[in-house]
């Protein structure tokens, strides 16, 4: 087995956001401010955004992110009233790297393996935690420089070229069955489910192995390369 690139997904697989602002709370938050809105629309929009408009138009900060997803419900919100909210967003909705993260990203650069993240999220809400590491990534590529969100193809494919591998040369490490196994799979990637809670009692047919860490992830690599 010829590999040449590990792609690792971003959320759940390399960071985390420890206490996420929960709709219920955003939604309190804009009433007092008088501004109706309620959690399952706000999830809507919120969605809407990440999935369509963030891949069509790259907003560069939560003010621009929240400004659109409220547009969506026809509120038009104050600036100061979309300066608090994005604050709290930014206390509360960073990303913090998993520990295993970052040695795991060293040592597929130490196996002579090109590297990349492939992730929807908006890159403004997780640059700050990649700094660790972000010398040891050859391609981050979110929504926005794929054009796309992550269940379409085409962000895999991109990624690849970037890359400059094609994808049997390619091992994907995540935690979606859809978007990090089943989809590179379909691509010709080799694939690895990450299952950092132990929740899946078999290896599914799509994933070449399972496993509940970086670090045992990285060793099957290893393996293969041998």
């Amino acid at each position: 087995m010829i590999l040449n690139a590990v792609l690792f997904d971003l959320h759940g697989t390399l960071a985390y956001v420890k206490n996420p602002i929960t709709s219920e709370e955003v939604s309190n938050f804009l009433l007092e401010h008088g501004y109706e809105a309620y959690p399952q629309s706000l999830d809507a929009a919120f969605h809407f955004v990440s999935m369509v408009e963030y891949p069509r138009y790259g907003y560069k900060s939560h003010q621009a992110y929240l400004k659109q997803a409220l547009h969506r419900l026809d509120i038009k919100a104050d600036l100061e009233t979309l300066k608090e909210l994005a604050a709290l967003y930014q206390q509360r909705n960073t990303y913090t790297l998993f520990p295993d993260a970052a040695s795991a990203v060293l040592r597929a650069k130490q196996l002579n393996l090109r590297t990349a993240i492939v992730t929807t999220i908006a890159s403004f809400k997780f640059h700050q935690a990649l700094m660790p590491i972000r010398q040891y990534l050859d391609v981050v590529m979110t929504g926005y420089e794929a054009g796309c969100e992550k269940s379409n193809p085409k962000m895999h494919m991109k990624t690849l070229e970037k890359l400059d591998v094609t994808a049997d040369e390619a091992v994907m490490i995540g935690d979606s069955l859809l978007v990090d196994i089943q989809i590179p799979k379909k691509l010709g990637m080799h694939t690895i489910l990450l299952d950092r809670q132990r929740k899946i009692s078999s290896k599914p047919l799509e994933a070449d192995a399972k496993t509940s860490t970086l670090v045992e992830a990285l060793d099957q690599i290893e393996q293969w390369k041998k």
